[in-house]
């Protein structure tokens, strides 16, 4: 009995010793469950750094901007060769978070265009193959790692205007620009094509995975994008994958598909994408999506939002219009007075910086909590119907 215990007490002691640094509070529960640590810490963390890069950051008209402007893929495949993140820093960025009071950081490691801020066997389309030949992902996650910051990865699991057999818009307006003439490199005819799409997503996530050291989460995107066709998607395999190689990172598919995601993550404020749902898919779906918030409304969230109006890539344009200190701690006190944790967003310039009004902004947030603590809850903003449907969800 008594070498048992010690056997088990070894066991315990090389699991703290392994324990992920944004867990190092919670050593003792991750030994013993590596999920519910996560959750513990997930509770505690309050406040994030969201940053949505890619290409579109190049033109400066926001992330949605091939799909807005009907960008042929051929021609917005030109902009890898442009793509030189100079004045990204990982360290700076990682700085800044903690800074502004954060505990958290989340990247788009790939965005709806496809292209992708980390190395991949499964695609060219990458950072590492544009004239830059860095992954930014991998530095990110070493800084946050030691840093004691967690990181969670944005994946465009549901939408990809890039990947020749993802499906039409036939199924949903927003799963390809409109283009005058057919693209060309669009060739999904059938639903079986689609699995090609799931192999890719599914090795991506899997690199994702295994090459870049414990991770706090994953966080997909656009949920809508499975409302449309939920038959489509694996999820539950999906979801198992990853809780097998990473038992503690968190899941996050914003309102939900399944309702077993650890947290919901909506804009701006909670709601339900159900009455949407229904309007544009009918019943059924929107059952899917009711449920499913219905499940995880009441856990412990999260909402994201952005330093700029609306827009969450960089968009030149609002260089004069994004949020202050007292605006920011404003959206913290409405988060948490619906018992969320805060993930903010701001769009690195062309060259990987930061705005350097948000970083104004954020060193300011910061030193406010520090001087004066967490902002008290206050209810959130009213809620304010979308126009043009280019949107995270």
């Amino acid at each position: 009995m008594a070498a048992a215990a010690a056997g088990c007490g070894k066991r315990e002691r090389a699991a703290e010793g392994s324990v992920p640094s944004h867990l190092k509070n919670h050593a003792a529960q991750y030994a013993k469950d590596p999920h519910a640590a996560a959750l513990a810490w997930f509770r505690d963390a309050r406040f994030g750094l969201f940053m949505h890069y890619g290409l579109y950051s190049i033109l400066g008209r926001g992330e949605w901007v091939m799909f807005r402007e009907a960008i042929p893929v051929a021609e917005y495949e030109k902009l890898k060769e442009q793509f030189r993140p100079d004045k990204f820093d990982a360290d700076f960025i990682t700085d800044l978070a903690l800074q502004a009071g954060m505990n958290y950081v989340n990247i788009t490691a790939r965005h709806h265009d496809s292209f992708c801020l980390f190395d991949s066997k499964h695609s060219d389309y990458t950072s590492v193959n544009s004239p830059a030949k860095r992954d930014l992902v991998g530095e990110l996650a070493v800084q946050c790692r030691k840093k004691g910051l967690g990181l969670f990865l944005y994946y465009s699991y549901a939408l990809d205007w890039w990947h020749p057999y993802f499906y039409s818009r036939e199924h949903n307006p927003m799963a390809r620009p409109a283009y005058k003439q057919p693209e060309p490199r669009y060739l999904w005819k059938k639903d079986e094509d689609f699995a090609r799409y799931i192999e890719f997503a599914h090795g991506q996530l899997k690199e994702l995975l295994t090459n870049y050291g414990p991770l706090a989460g994953i966080w997909f995107d656009p949920i809508m994008g499975y409302y449309a066709r939920p038959d489509l998607f694996p999820i539950h395999e999906t979801y198992a994958m990853i809780r097998k190689l990473q038992p503690q990172t968190l899941l996050c598919f914003k309102q939900g598909a399944t309702g077993t995601e650890d947290f919901a993550a909506p804009e701006r404020t909670g709601q339900s994408l159900a009455e949407r749902v229904r309007k544009q898919y009918g019943d059924a779906k929107a059952k899917i999506a009711g449920d499913a918030w219905e499940a995880n409304k009441t856990k412990h969230n999260e909402i994201c939002d952005t330093l700029q109006p609306h827009i969450w890539g960089y968009k030149k344009d609002d260089d004069d219009k994004h949020l202050d200190a007292d605006e920011t701690l404003k959206r913290l006190a409405q988060s948490f007075g619906q018992d969320c944790n805060l993930l903010m967003n701001t769009g690195p310039l062309p060259d990987g910086s930061i705005h350097p009004v948000d970083v104004k902004t954020l060193r300011e947030v910061g030193r406010r909590i520090r001087e004066n603590g967490w902002p008290s809850p206050m209810a959130p903003a009213p809620v304010k119907e979308k126009k043009g449907g280019a949107a995270l969800q």
